[in-house]
């Protein structure tokens, strides 16, 4: 017998309510970073860091219907989940932004 993957709670929910949160940090604290660098006269270095956070949480963002839909299919069907790309986007960004708090920090 085998053991199903799909569970009736609201944990695909909650996830998906995570990552808009990742996702939204990313690109409003990205965005908001990079202005506070640019008007403080720092590195591009600094300004491209909070800037590629910023791309990476609008990517994030734009891709969470997508990746919610082919979640639930998934789940439904007892397939495993893979998030490798949106994670990847999610480590990317974040680094992103230590990258420009180094420079921010240094500068």
């Amino acid at each position: 017998m085998s053991k199903e993957i799909w569970d009736p709670g609201l944990q695909s929910e909650r996830t998906r309510l995570a990552w808009v949160r990742t996702a939204v940090a990313l690109s409003t604290g990205g965005l908001a970073a990079a202005g506070l660098t640019l008007r403080a006269g720092l590195p591009p270095a600094a300004v491209a860091g909070f800037a590629l956070a910023s791309l990476c949480g609008g990517v994030l963002l734009a891709r969470t219907g997508v990746r919610f839909r082919r979640h639930q299919r998934a789940l439904h069907g007892g397939v495993p989940l893979d998030a490798g790309l949106d994670a990847l986007f999610a480590w990317l960004g974040t680094l992103s932004v230590v990258a420009g708090a180094i420079f921010f920090v240094l500068s």
